[in-house]
């Protein structure tokens, strides 16, 4: 095996209070800090102390078991926006749906960030997943899987066509001919899709990126799909050396599909490290934190996932058989079916399963110590199972501190990430090229007039 010649890509994925879903009943979670900026400040510098290439907001667009779980959070792009006054190096990226905005809010609300962040802006395309989000958006029911992602579709490539509707020297600023743009140079866009249509131009030059950098979230067919032809990162949940190898090997063979280059999308499995000096302490960490999730919460949360009431078999016995449960599901299919293969090739019990899912959302969480974690991340990079890593301290912000501090030196030393930034953009710390204008096709553009 020729040994790769690049380095690793970590991206802070921040959760609430931490992702195990009880960790913000852990003493040292920062719980209480949950919708004030100085915690998010203080995560954003560890981060970039640490010189990850980016720190990763989720976002949710309901609230539900209030009485158990943390609920709510701050909007993820308003809140980059602070923390880019308080960084400058590090990327800054959110999720934000296709399905509940328009393409035009979301177009400039990623060129702002881009601009105000000298060009750190990441978008992660989502299209949600639950009909309680619809609600919230005054629709009976959330489009059908296949459906959200045609939307996503149109919805994206609006976002990138009034991206480009500036071109990037249409700035003119001449104070003595009081030209303050080219007309020529910035265009209407004219888009008419089935979901989704905008005029334009966008009411912002083109951002600093280019693009900000596009991100999805999802590992079906449909989602590598996507991923394939818009996708410059993905953020995908493994359980395996081998599942994940064969992910890595899909995505690059539908890259190729559709006219680029291997290694053009960076792919990033999420890993949830519970860390100990020894392999007992992280055992214990790990136990600890599995019994703050009540028993009846784990079965709950487990028969929501595969849609099959599971609350009248014995909890310590196996998952039973289910009917069709990926079909059933009207959100993320590859996650169920992920879940569905743990039970099984693991062996685990409804109970052990439930609590499984609740500790890192579908994700690898890692028991051991600091140097074992360097050594499966190692192993994952070279044996091309992934291009990097999305980090889920299972309690913030004590285990981004922990991962800071004790394991990006590991691989440091071993040449396989950053000492420092050498770059100043997202695109550059993930060694991205910055697209040219008209990238993914302004075909039919005009030029923009007042008139």
């Amino acid at each position: 095996m020729t040994k790769r010649t690049d380095q690793l890509h970590l991206g802070a994925f921040i959760y609430y209070a931490g992702h195990h879903h009880a960790g913000w009943r852990h003493p040292n979670s920062g719980v209480e800090g949950m919708y004030d900026f100085d915690l998010y400040r203080s995560i954003a510098e560890t981060a970039e102390r640490g010189k990850f290439d980016m720190i990763f907001f989720a976002d949710l667009l309901y609230v539900q078991n209030v009485d158990m779980a943390a609920s709510g959070m701050l909007d993820p792009v308003t809140l980059l926006s602070a923390l880019s006054a308080v960084t400058s190096r590090i990327g800054l990226t959110a999720t934000v749906s296709t399905t509940y905005n328009h393409p035009y809010n979301v177009a400039r609300k990623f060129a702002s960030l881009d601009y105000i962040s000298k060009g750190r802006a990441g978008w992660n395309i989502v299209t949600s997943q639950l009909d309680i989000e619809a609600h919230n958006y005054g629709l009976p029911k959330h489009p059908d899987h296949s459906l959200r992602y045609e939307m996503a579709e149109e919805f994206v490539e609006a976002v990138t066509k009034l991206w480009d509707s500036w071109d990037d020297d249409a700035l003119v600023l001449n104070r003595e001919t009081g030209i303050y743009a080219d007309p020529g140079k910035v265009k209407a866009i004219d888009y008419k899709g089935k979901w989704f249509s905008s005029k334009g131009p966008l009411n912002l030059p083109r951002p600093p990126q280019g693009n900000p950098v596009l991100i999805q979230a999802g590992s079906s067919p449909q989602g590598q799909q996507f991923a394939s032809k818009y996708g410059e990162v993905i953020f995908t949940a493994q359980q395996s050396l081998e599942a994940a190898k064969a992910f890595y090997k899909s995505v690059n063979s539908k890259l190729i599909e559709s006219g680029r280059a291997p290694g053009s999308l960076k792919i990033m499995p999420g890993i949830s490290p519970i860390l100990g000096a020894t392999v007992e302490e992280a055992r214990r960490k790990e136990q600890e934190l599995m019994e703050l999730i009540p028993a009846e919460l784990a079965v709950a949360a487990l028969s929501g996932m595969v849609s099959y009431d599971l609350s009248a078999y014995p909890p310590d016995g196996p998952l039973p058989e289910i009917p069709d449960p990926v079909e059933k599901s009207n959100g993320m299919k590859s996650r169920i079916q992920l879940i569905m293969d743990t039970a099984r090739s693991q062996n685990l019990s409804i109970l052990e399963l439930g609590r499984r899912i609740l500790g890192a959302r579908g994700h690898m969480q890692f028991v051991g110590t600091p140097d074992q974690l360097a050594d499966l991340m190692e192993q994952w990079f070279q044996e091309k199972a992934c291009d990097g890593f999305n980090v889920m301290g299972p309690v913030l912000p004590g285990d981004l501190e922990t991962f800071t501090d004790e394991v990006i030196p590991i691989l440091q030393r071993r040449g396989l990430f950053r000492r420092e930034y050498t770059g100043t953009t997202l695109r550059e710390h993930l060694g991205l090229v910055r697209p040219e204008s008209g990238h993914f096709s302004n075909r039919g553009a005009k030029e923009f007039s007042t008139n």
